[in-house]
């Protein structure tokens, strides 16, 4: 990397990570830890919600499956805006309302402590994987540019960011991730100007090739629920963008941060808003990436995997300055959205683990173990992140890891939600058939290999499936028992 590209990169990485850490220099209670003191600005928030949907996973991820296949991931995000609009309207007033900054105080009050516990350690364990895979991808341009180790620029970033979450608190983060977000977008609207002035015809020539070649494709629209088809990954999408609105600490805790409830709608609003044409930008980069060493075949290694040409078109094809800002965009992407889960998973051990054993602990104690769990959480994300070094496509990894870990726990907040009459026997036995039904599902490669049989669903549709499951089956018993009575 040039010494202008090294300056550039440092300048915003470490200059976000110092903004972030001085949010937290002052004393701070367990409540402004949590809650931000209730005073960020919305649109603030909302830039912050927009920056945790567009992490790291999302500039290489997409970038990486447009290049090397077509837009079907892009239906993911067409499942975004919709959720937003229902988190407007029903989740947002209601968490604000809800008394606790626990998003899962609620499963607690409707079915018991069990419920409670149940969805806090399935956030944790998703919190955990999603960081893995964002530091991950975070190392791989570094690895492309510079030959530095992948293990090493994953525990260096890790520990960055657990010095600035952990000390500010959600403010710090909130703050820290709008500003990444800004950098986001100038660093994608850059490169995708960069791509289409370095076609030899232009910027049409682009959109031709990759027309020709079926690059915009949304995918196929068959009813096959064994390949990522529009349909599968539009459902899948819905669910997994309603599980984030509705029922994920990192973004329930954000809507207590907004002054007042009209700012944290407006929150909820432009941050699912924003992130359809940005990720439009990044599915172009990827297109147009494919265009462009179409065009340039000899350019580009023939054993490259597709996660790391970004990164080598970076490097190799962009201005010196340019390289820097684009390599910060990657890293302020993936920053932003790790510290979200670092601070929001230590506030759930805080208040559903912590606070439960010693109801009697005094604020001071509470602020120690909301840091020491940013810490542990931090950590456990840099083990699970060089896991993914294993892995061929880190975004299929993750969309696979990620309706696993979900555990159904969006069928237990609908059946609590939607249906006032559930009781506790309803909302248990729910659980443990879609429960079961979505370890069958995360099975199912073995179950082929073992017993010859073919694959019966794609595995995104885990999250689809339990959530279903759980919640049909709570709402019939519940209402089974109304009938017999």
């Amino acid at each position: 990397m040039n010494v202008l590209d090294l300056i550039v990169f440092l300048v915003f990485t470490v200059g976000t990570i110092m903004f972030g850490y001085l949010f937290g220099r002052k004393k701070q209670s367990s409540e402004e830890f949590t809650r931000g003191g209730g005073k960020v600005p919305g649109w603030v928030v909302g830039l912050s919600i927009f920056a945790s949907f567009c992490s790291s996973i999302s500039f290489l991820g997409y970038c990486s499956s447009a290049f090397s296949g077509n837009w079907n991931a892009f239906v993911f995000t067409l499942s975004i805006l919709p959720a937003g609009l229902l988190a407007m309207k029903y989740f947002v007033p209601f968490y604000r309302s809800l008394g606790s900054i626990s998003a899962y105080s609620y499963f607690e009050e409707r079915f018991g402590r069990w419920a409670r516990l149940y969805a806090s350690t399935f956030y944790l364990f998703t919190q955990v994987c999603r960081s893995g895979a964002i530091l991950y991808l975070l190392a791989v341009p570094m690895n492309v540019l510079m030959g530095w180790s992948i293990p090493l620029v994953v525990t260096v970033t890790g520990l960055g960011i657990i010095l600035y979450s952990q000390k500010g608190g959600l403010k710090s983060v909130i703050w820290t991730e709008a500003l990444q977000g800004a950098i986001l977008i100038v660093g994608a609207l850059v490169c995708l100007f960069v791509l289409l002035s370095g076609m030899p015809e232009g910027p049409s020539q682009a959109f031709s090739i990759c027309a020709a070649n079926d690059k915009f494709s949304l995918g196929s629209y068959g009813g096959s629920l064994v390949e990522s088809t529009f349909w599968v990954c539009l459902i899948y999408g819905m669910f997994t963008n309603l599980n984030n609105f509705a029922i994920d600490q990192s973004y329930t805790q954000r809507y207590c941060a907004a002054p007042s409830l009209n700012e944290a709608r407006k929150s909820a609003f432009w941050g699912s808003l924003l992130t359809l044409p940005v990720n439009v930008v990044l599915f172009l980069i990827g297109s147009c990436l494919f265009a462009f060493y179409n065009v340039n075949p000899g350019l580009l290694p023939e054993t490259i995997k597709s996660d790391y040409v970004f990164p080598y078109f970076i490097i190799h094809e962009l201005p010196v300055g340019l390289v820097g800002l684009l390599i910060a965009s990657i890293f302020c992407a993936g920053m932003s959205t790790v510290a979200t889960g670092v601070t929001s998973s230590g506030t759930i051990v805080m208040t559903d683990f912590y606070s439960y054993m010693f109801p009697n602990a005094s604020d001071d104690q509470k602020v120690i173990v909301l840091r020491v769990a940013s810490i542990v959480v931090g950590l456990l994300g840099i083990c699970v992140a060089l896991c993914f070094l294993f892995v061929d496509n880190a975004l299929d990894a993750w969309w696979a890891l990620s309706s696993v870990c979900s555990g159904g726990v969006l069928g237990m907040f609908f059946l609590a939600f939607l249906c006032p009459k559930a009781k506790k026997q309803h909302a248990i036995i729910g659980v443990v058939i879609g429960v079961s039904a979505l370890i069958l599902i995360a099975m199912q490669t073995k179950l082929t290999e073992w017993f010859n049989i073919p694959q019966f669903v794609h595995i995104n549709l885990g999250i689809v499936i339990s959530t279903l499951i759980i919640f049909l089956t709570g709402f019939l018993l519940c209402s089974l028992g109304k009938s017999k009575k």
